[in-house]
């Protein structure tokens, strides 16, 4: 093994915890910001080993500031009794004008912000949110369509 595929084995702290699927798929996503994350030390304990669901997550502001709501963060397997709170709200770190902009596109235009993805960033957990759209029934099947036809074209191609 080399020393460069040993150096990325051993370092957990670099790289994505979770995406949102869903997410991707019932949105079109418009415009992509990253934020940080104030946690707990247990729920980044549980991040690490990547015990999260953000599925039905979405971000909201309150008092000038920027929560993200139902997100799931697992208790901390090892954790004692002064373990986190799984759904509890997190809330995101970015600058006021950011928030004050996102503030209004999501009042005037009716978008929701969503988070895309977790991850680790030199040791801090970030999150990517998006501006989102949501999707009609006919674009979802549409989108399972283009799907489905790339999926079958990859498998001849590999024929």
């Amino acid at each position: 093994m080399s020393k460069k595929n040993k150096k990325a084995n051993n370092n957990i702290s670099s790289g994505d915890i979770v995406k949102n699927k869903k997410a991707l798929f019932n949105y079109e996503l418009l415009e992509k910001y990253e934020a940080g994350i104030v946690l707990l030390g247990t729920e980044v304990k549980s991040l690490r080993e990547r015990a999260v669901n953000m599925s039905d997550s979405y971000a909201s502001f309150k008092k000038g500031e920027l929560f993200i709501v139902n997100m799931h963060i697992s208790p901390y397997h090892f954790g004692n009794r002064n373990n986190h709170e799984p759904l509890r709200e997190k809330k995101l770190l970015m600058k006021k004008r950011e928030i004050k902009r996102l503030f209004g596109k999501v009042k005037e235009q009716g978008l929701t912000l969503i988070p895309i993805s977790l991850y680790f960033s030199k040791g801090k957990v970030k999150v990517e949110l998006a501006l989102a759209k949501g999707k009609k029934l006919y674009d979802k099947r549409e989108t399972l369509k283009r799907k489905t036809l790339d999926r079958e074209m990859e498998r001849y191609i590999k024929r």
